[in-house]
């Protein structure tokens, strides 16, 4: 796997966001991968609980300044990147000012899930990719991590299947039970809609709970990884159904098991 590029797609990611086995999970596979010669990109969300000073984000104007379209209304994307300490990576975080700038991740102070939060989840996926475009870097494997990020699947699949720098791309999912209660908005199949047209894979998130959403992730991708132990038996079963390539939850093995899998996964492509 050395000099291949692996792009890391998160909705968390330590030391930015509190430890969790999701964003710690994230940050580790990008790390052992990078300590073994692998070209590596990290990207999330830019939240607003995210300080900014202490963690040296700085906005990064030759990627910035274009508009994403959003259920039909143009959204100003930023880009900030920073450096994890002692690693050496850069990390890229998509920012706009009405999504992310709150004092919060994904609910507010009473605990319920934010209305847009599918629009945040529309706007990161398209942001990754665009800023991807802009910095002409055609990654191997494209690694998705936890459900804020997991629409990165069927954008690329759909909205940007024509797009040269992804064609040769294994995409693959890491599901993670930090699932939410409830819905996001009734209207998300419809705003995804005004992106994909007639694309029948949007009927997978017309009832957009996190399973739903899952499930969208794992048909668009080339293959899953247990992130958690304790996956959902509806996903487990959805992920038999697909026949799509799976990587059991790995608990001391993780850095090599990773690396195994990318490799595998680039060796069918041969």
């Amino acid at each position: 796997m050395k000099d291949k590029r692996v792009l890391f797609v998160s909705s968390e990611v330590v030391p930015y966001l509190p430890e969790t086995e999701l964003s710690s999970t994230a940050f580790l596979a990008a790390k052992n991968a990078h300590s073994k010669g692998v070209q590596t990109r990290i990207f999330m969300p830019r939240y607003g609980v995210i300080n900014e000073r202490r963690h040296q984000l700085h906005e990064v104007i030759r990627l910035s300044g274009m508009n994403l379209v959003v259920n039909d209304i143009d959204m100003p994307l930023i880009i900030k990147v920073a450096s994890i300490p002692k690693e050496r990576m850069q990390v890229y975080f998509i920012d706009n000012e009405e999504y992310f700038k709150r004092k919060a991740v994904y609910t507010d102070e009473d605990d319920q899930l934010f209305s847009d939060n599918d629009e945040r989840a529309i706007f990161f996926a398209k942001g990754v990719v665009e800023t991807v475009k802009k910095l002409n870097w055609a990654p191997d494997i494209i690694h998705v991590h936890g459900w804020m990020a997991s629409l990165l699947p069927l954008y690329l699949r759909e909205f940007y299947k024509e797009e040269p720098l992804f064609t040769e791309s294994k995409i693959v999912t890491s599901l993670y039970n930090n699932g939410f209660e409830g819905d996001l908005s009734a209207d998300m199949s419809s705003k995804i809609a005004f992106d994909l047209n007639e694309s029948d894979k949007i009927s997978t998130i017309q009832t957009p709970n996190h399973t739903n959403i899952l499930k969208s992730a794992i048909e668009n991708s080339d293959a899953l990884i247990h992130g958690s132990e304790d996956i959902s038996e509806e996903l487990t079963t959805f992920i038999e159904e697909k026949e799509k390539p799976s990587l059991g939850y790995q608990v001391e093995n993780l850095k090599e098991a990773y690396l195994n899998f990318y490799a595998d996964l680039l060796s069918d492509n041969q």
